[in-house]
């Protein structure tokens, strides 16, 4: 049973880790297709923030043991892939 409820809680937080990682694509999404430019220092700052908070979250999960370092790492380095591909995307565009 524990395992069960182990297997499900690790589950979850990876779901909100994949959730959380999605609404700052979606944020930076918007702010670059309504509000600034990727040079924009206000860009900037939102993205390294929102990076950073993200990262702290990933780092607290994996030092509970509900998501492995590999997890972890794959996630960042995929919404990094992410926003490198929007960006390119939306500077060719403007």
């Amino acid at each position: 049973m524990t395992t069960e409820i182990e297997a499900s809680q690790r589950e979850k937080a990876y779901e909100l880790l994949k959730a959380d990682a999605q609404k700052i694509l979606n944020l930076i999404e918007v702010q670059l297709e309504n509000l600034t430019m990727p040079q924009c220092p206000v860009y900037e700052e939102v993205l390294d923030t929102q990076m950073f908070g993200l990262s702290r979250e990933i780092d607290f999960a994996i030092r509970l043991g509900l998501i492995d370092e590999k997890e972890g790492k794959a996630l960042l380095e995929s919404l990094e892939r992410q926003l490198s591909l929007l960006h390119e995307a939306v500077t060719r565009n403007k």
